[in-house]
């Protein structure tokens, strides 16, 4: 119960159907990756509504866009279903980076909503709250943005399912704005005490934005010489660093404690 407590009063209740939608979409799977996007969406909604969690402007969006594509994948022609097969992930992206533009420049930004279904009212108009929201806001509108990018010179320039632009490197992407998320609040919280002279712990360094490296490393090593992505001696390459560098990471955390 904590665990969905957890998701659904934070971003990624939001996020997660159009990070669905992108991983699974491609050719032949248009209307699977629509309907498993609709029916998280759906899902969360129900989670949320049954823990009183208030709707947010992302989840009627999102319900909307993947009801407009499900009713796409159901009735659209055959020619644009094939287009939607291989730009339905950059399209989502797309989607996404705009609305998280638009809340920023409303001034808006739109885990905003997210943020006070865990924070006091009473800090809802601080300029810390508020800054650390933009920053927030904006890592995940740039994570938008550099997925539908490389989504699309995948599909333009190296070819419609390549390893690294239409799974690694989007996934990446989507990874260090979690992180980011988990981290800053703490951080700046951190920075603003030591700016006022209040009391408090020293910030943790932002090196642990990096945390989740090491193993997607060795996750991405794994995968690509497993599917034959990568060759051999890549694919192992990437396992070793990876597995190298979560025991550098653990070294340094056990000499700070």
């Amino acid at each position: 119960m904590s665990f969905i407590d957890g998701y659904v009063k934070t971003p990624l209740a939001g996020i997660a159907p159009w990070v669905l939608l992108a991983v699974v979409s491609g050719p032949g799977r248009f209307e699977e990756a629509a309907s498993a996007a609709l029916g998280l969406t759906l899902l969360t909604l129900w989670m949320g509504w049954r823990r009183g969690v208030p709707v947010h402007a992302l989840d009627v969006f999102g319900a909307a866009f993947f009801v407009a594509l499900a009713a796409l994948g159901l009735w659209a022609p055959d020619q644009v279903i094939d287009w939607l097969e291989v730009w339905a992930g950059e399209l989502s992206n797309i989607a996404l980076a705009l609305f998280a533009v638009l809340s920023l420049v409303i001034g808006k930004p739109f885990t905003i909503a997210y943020a006070k279904d865990t924070t006091p009212a009473e800090y809802w108009a601080t300029p810390l709250f508020k800054r650390v929201n933009y920053a927030i806001s904006g890592v995940w509108a740039a994570a938008f943005t550099c997925s539908a990018i490389v989504g699309a010179l995948g599909n333009t320039v190296v070819s419609d399912q390549d390893f690294w632009t239409a799974w690694i490197l989007p996934i990446a992407a989507i990874l260090f704005a979690i992180e980011f998320t988990e981290f800053y609040p703490d951080y700046a919280g951190a920075r603003f005490a030591q700016a006022t002279g209040e009391p408090t712990d020293p910030p943790e360094s932002p090196v642990r934005l990096l945390d989740w490296l090491p193993p997607f490393i060795v996750v991405t090593g794994i995968a690509g010489w497993v599917c034959d992505a990568l060759p051999d001696a890549i694919g192992i390459g990437l396992i070793i660093a990876g597995i190298a560098g979560s025991a550098l990471s653990r070294r340094g955390a056990t000499a700070k404690t």
